[in-house]
């Protein structure tokens, strides 16, 4: 084998790696891909140059994925794929119904134990106190936990 399918192996080993750290985190197919690509361009190298090439492409090999993934870091090239915007909004937040302790209403759908509940023309989010509470059951206000409804049926 020549020197060239060799280095395009270990180049697009080195790109698969950075790609999965970078864009695609945990290991998947595409770290495992660039890996395995990597390990056979080194393998090759072995195999047609004999061990003291072998031996220079893995060190250059490992100098040049280190010196790439300091890079790519270091570059802050991976900011302009990341997401920069945060939810800030809580749950039943700026609602213009907020029930009271001992207030009655029914579940528009089952609580798992979180769910909606309708009270009077109002439906908002309300957690059961305890388990299961099946869709269309009568419910009260046990109490409230800052927006969080703690409900229970009647």
């Amino acid at each position: 084998m020549e020197w060239l399918p060799i280095a395009i192996f270990i180049l697009l080993g080195l790109i698969l790696i950075i790609v999965e750290i970078i864009f695609v985190p945990g290991t998947t197919v595409v770290g495992i891909m660039g890996f395995l690509s990597l390990a056979y361009g080194i393998f090759q190298s072995y195999v047609s140059f004999g061990n003291s090439v072998g031996t220079a492409t893995l060190i250059g090999t490992l100098i040049a994925s280190v010196l790439l993934l300091y890079w790519s870091f270091r570059n802050k090239s991976w900011e302009r794929f990341s997401l920069k915007s945060t939810v800030s909004a809580k749950v039943n937040e700026d609602f213009p119904f907020k029930p009271a302790v001992g207030d009655k209403g029914i579940s528009v759908s089952a609580l798992r134990p979180i769910g909606k509940a309708a009270f009077g023309e109002y439906e908002i989010e309300v957690s059961s106190h305890g388990g299961f509470i099946n869709e269309n059951i009568e419910i009260e206000v046990l109490r409230i936990e800052g927006s969080k409804i703690i409900v229970t049926p009647i």
